[in-house]
């Protein structure tokens, strides 16, 4: 007999059935904690088991040194002026120094308009900046030459900017949607590379999760001028501000 005084024979299966469901879902919020982290959940990437894994958070100085490296969303491109860009607008709202390097086209594969892929322009950038924090944005650039050599392409980027900033915390911050709705290989870039990061520890906040450009406030964030559909001068603030606070949500 049960502790409640109720056999347990008597107890309908599938009562015991949704207890144990319940059980089953408290354990996975627990672990996943959604509320703590909602703009850095780590996702499975192709061929990968779905677990979360929860990177250590990060512990800034502050007014810390921030490089953000990029495509054409952090060159700045369609804000009135490229300084009007998201990542030189952070800098403001969160109090960091920012050393931006957007090169318009580029990804991971993709050589850029103004520079090669990211690989090249890693192994060009100064090991006298000793940043802080990295923020590796991007990249929908590759979405047309995804997934070929893709995943070797990232692991080698990725390797030698931790080579060459071994005392900086990396953040990835995958590829935001420009188009709706979200194509199908930009998501499926969005998983690759939260898989990949998820493997390194590192944390990675995905715009396409976390749903931060909606049928509701496309037009207000997209500027779709002919030719543009990059953020309007308001989307890059708003993606900013959106930035700050993912990165305020996994810092101690």
């Amino acid at each position: 007999m049960t502790a409640s005084g109720i056999p347990l024979r008597r107890v309908p299966a599938w009562v015991l059935a949704g207890l144990a469901g319940m059980l089953t879902l408290a354990a996975v919020v627990a672990i996943w904690r959604p509320w703590a982290t909602p703009e850095a959940t780590v996702a499975a990437g192709a061929g990968q088991s779905a677990v979360q894994v929860t990177p250590e958070d990060l512990d800034l100085p502050e007014n810390p040194t921030v490089l953000i490296f990029g495509d054409s969303w952090t060159y700045g491109s369609a804000a009135t002026l490229p300084e009007l860009g998201y990542a030189y607008v952070v800098a403001d709202i969160a109090e960091w120094t920012t050393v931006v390097d957007g090169v318009r086209g580029s990804g991971y594969l993709k050589a850029g308009i103004d520079g090669p892929a990211f690989g090249a322009r890693i192994a060009e950038l100064d090991p006298a900046i000793a940043p802080d924090l990295i923020i590796v944005q991007g990249s929908i650039n590759d979405r047309l030459l995804y997934p070929t050599g893709y995943a070797d392409a990232v692991d080698a980027a990725w390797d030698a900017l931790a080579a060459t900033y071994p005392s900086a915390r990396i953040v990835i911050l995958g590829p935001a949607p420009h188009v709706l709705p979200v194509e199908s290989s930009t998501a499926a870039i969005d998983r690759e590379l939260a898989g990949l990061a998820a493997a390194r520890g590192w944390w990675y906040v995905s715009p396409v999760h976390g749903a931060w450009i909606t049928p509701e406030n496309y037009a207000n964030v997209i500027d779709t001028g002919v030719g543009r559909q990059h953020p309007s001068t308001a989307g890059h603030r708003y993606l900013a501000e959106r930035l700050d606070a993912a990165v305020d949500a996994i810092s101690r």
